[in-house]
């Protein structure tokens, strides 16, 4: 039922420009008037942003309920827990493995561009740290204490605790729970239509948060800062074309080409809002377009969004490097190994918290003894690191998604429409 509307919205939107190409023309666009604007970047910023951040607003308010009733519904539709059970462990493996050989290459660029990292004066640098968190606080805090508090404190790592549980309880209850499977579909299916209406507005969304950032920076970022941008990017081209190429022609049986063209809606969509969880309505169209099963989209890609974190690993690296460098500090390979550890478990522990990226960055830092002040070199362009590795880490979440889909049903997805 929900599958005859999506072909329905997918028809319906071949009539006009495709959401990708909506999306690109509005990136242009804003592009174009960021650059005219440079010189007046205030406007942009208190005349024009805010109907971008009422847009984020929307899709901020849908994520939840999209996640937890996309979980559930994940979880019920397939009433076998030894299948939830493998989908969750084979989703686990690859994030936790991509995520590693991530953070790695990011090293490796880093270190390939550390003759033009200069070494700076720091003095003057400054910036908080964030509270340290304990091991097992991080545990402790992958559990939810309140039905309500994750939801409106946006802590998606015990939002999705919360349906697991739940879903695994309205399948081992059976029969008896037929209705609230039906309750649990029809839900989703509410808010699936919720997230269609307001996916609509995308294009204007992307328009009115991209045009400020290219007002206030301009066409490039001049200096040092550019080539740690120009690394960081290297590292994240690197990790879709060699990895993702890789895991989807071999494990998935997919056209590298057909699924980043069937991924084109996410990804521009994601380098604009920079939000992985914003992205996450767009990216499960785009995977099931591409042939992965709904359940699987529903229970894959919400955890990804949380959990796997490729581009802000090859952040974490190619800006440790950068920041040892301005400081005068070689770091050896046993500090190089610790970074990798760090970042790949981090990417669980710190995944539900705002600003994810500078969090994590703080605790890699911290783990090889590199001066956390060093993070104030790069928090003045975040945004736009944010942008790409927000772009990769919704494309490894798809990946897996297309993954697991071909290999939980034991074969290949169906081709992409169109």
């Amino acid at each position: 039922m929900g599958d005859n509307n999506q072909n329905d919205v997918i028809r319906e939107e071949k009539k006009g420009l495709s959401l990708a190409m909506q999306i690109f023309i509005s990136l242009a666009l804003a592009i174009i008037a960021g650059l005219l604007m440079q010189g007046i970047p205030d406007i942009a910023e208190n005349y024009i942003r805010p109907f971008g951040t009422i847009f984020l607003n929307l899709v901020k308010f849908i994520v939840c309920p999209i996640v937890t009733f996309s979980i559930m519904a994940g979880i019920v539709s397939m009433k076998d827990i030894k299948k939830v059970g493998k989908i969750g462990g084979i989703t686990l493996v690859y994030y936790f493995f991509t995520t590693a050989v991530a953070i790695t290459l990011g090293l490796l660029v880093a270190v390939a561009f550390k003759g033009g990292f200069p070494v700076l004066s720091t003095s003057s640098l400054s910036f908080e740290e964030p509270e340290a968190i304990a091991p097992m606080e991080v545990l402790v805090d992958l559990f939810p204490s309140n039905f309500i508090i994750p939801v409106s404190e946006e802590n998606m790592i015990q939002v999705i605790v919360a349906a697991i549980l739940i879903g695994f309880s309205v399948v081992l209850l059976g029969e008896r729970a037929s209705k609230a499977v039906e309750g649990i579909n029809l839900i989703n299916d509410i808010f699936m239509k919720c997230m269609e209406m307001i996916l609509k507005l995308s294009p204007i969304g992307v328009f009115c948060l991209l045009t400020p950032v290219v007002a206030a920076n301009g066409a490039i970022v001049v200096g040092s800062l550019a080539k740690v941008l120009l690394a960081a990017y290297v590292g994240y081209i690197l990790h879709a074309v060699i990895v993702y190429s890789i895991t989807i022609s071999t494990l998935a049986k997919m056209s590298p080409l057909k699924f980043f063209k069937g991924m084109l809606p996410a990804t521009m969509f994601a380098f604009s809002s920079a939000s992985s969880v914003g992205t996450l309505p767009i990216n499960m169209e785009c995977t099931e377009k591409l042939g992965a099963s709904k359940e699987i989209s529903g229970f894959v890609l919400p955890l990804g969004a949380t959990i796997n974190m490729d581009g802000t690993a090859i952040y974490q690296g190619v800006c440790a490097i950068f920041i040892a460098s301005c400081y005068g500090i070689n770091l050896d390979l046993s500090q190089m190994i610790t970074i990798v550890l760090t970042a790949t478990l981090a990417s669980v522990g710190t995944a539900g918290v705002p600003g994810a990226g500078m969090v994590m960055l703080a605790m890699v830092l911290t783990s090889v003894g590199l001066p956390i002040d060093g993070i104030a070199l790069v928090a003045g362009v975040d945004r736009i690191f944010d942008m790409g590795r927000t772009t990769l880490n919704i494309t490894g979440d798809a990946s897996c998604t297309i993954i697991v889909s071909n290999l939980v049903n034991g074969r290949k997805p169906k081709k992409a429409a169109g």
